[in-house]
């Protein structure tokens, strides 16, 4: 099903960041960076290790100022957004405390939002129910397999009703099974919900199955090198992996990336 992908929710303007080495030279992460993000879109940043992609997405989700530029969200500032609790966000280890249960995890960001008992509980389940672990509510993380761990995680960023979804190369730890599973979850949650998504990853083909345009950052220092717009229809299945199109998109993606290999 097609998502609604018109109005600009964030837009990114000419953003540079600089971070200080150990003798206190200047080093540049980011370099005047602009982009603009649609709602509802599915976004990913792609790129290698030390291209700036991470220090993007923290730029927007407010972990990170920018130098020079500025990033809005609908036309707010990422402080004034992250105050008002509309970001979640999936990192590339789920961050689950052990002596909670999957669902008192997923409960946590709800606790500290003051959240009734009562709103808490249905809330998480509601969560379970839709990435499929309602079975294992009382389970501890430990007993869990790492993707099902990072489903929980998933889980807890969307139970806070977040209009952005900020993903940090969530599956790259894991198996190519886990991970297909985990894509097709993914999307037919974001279908559901029809959040925003800014997802992180240097692997081209995950780009390319899960995004509706793939922004190539290119390092030294990092910059925003292409955007290429992903045509394949949705809802996206396996099988298009096979297609030759979807081999055309990942060719065109790898082919515009400057300054290395992928």
């Amino acid at each position: 099903m097609e998502s609604v992908k018109q109005e600009v929710e964030i837009k990114i303007n000419d953003v540079s960041v600089t971070f200080k080495d150990n003798k206190g030279n200047n080093v540049p992460a980011l370099n005047h960076v602009n982009l603009d993000i649609k709602k509802g879109e599915f976004i990913s940043l792609l790129g290698p290790s030390g291209c700036g992609k991470t220090t993007l997405l923290r730029t927007i989700a407010d972990l990170l100022d920018p130098t020079d530029g500025s990033v809005r969200i609908s036309g707010l500032t990422p402080k004034e957004v992250r105050m008002q609790q509309k970001f979640g966000i999936v990192f590339q280890s789920p961050v689950l405390f052990e002596w909670r249960t999957v669902k008192e995890n997923i409960e946590l960001p709800l606790e500290i939002m003051y959240w009734n008992k009562k709103e808490r509980s249905e809330r998480a389940n509601q969560m379970l129910e839709l990435v499929g672990l309602k079975e294992f509510a009382n389970h501890y993380p430990g007993q869990l397999s790492g993707g099902m761990q990072q489903r929980v995680g998933i889980a807890r960023a969307f139970g806070i009703r977040p209009e952005i979804l900020l993903m940090d190369e969530p599956f790259s730890a894991l198996d190519e099974f886990t991970k297909e599973k985990l894509h097709e979850d993914l999307l037919r949650i974001w279908a559901k919900t029809n959040k925003t998504v800014i997802f992180v990853t240097h692997n081209i083909a995950e780009s390319v199955f899960l995004s509706d345009r793939v922004c190539v950052l290119s390092p030294h220092p990092g910059r925003l090198s292409a955007v290429v717009d992903i045509d394949l229809p949705r809802p996206r299945t396996l099988e298009m992996r096979d297609t030759p199109h979807f081999n055309e998109l990942v060719a065109k993606v790898r082919n515009s990336f400057e300054g290395g290999s992928l």
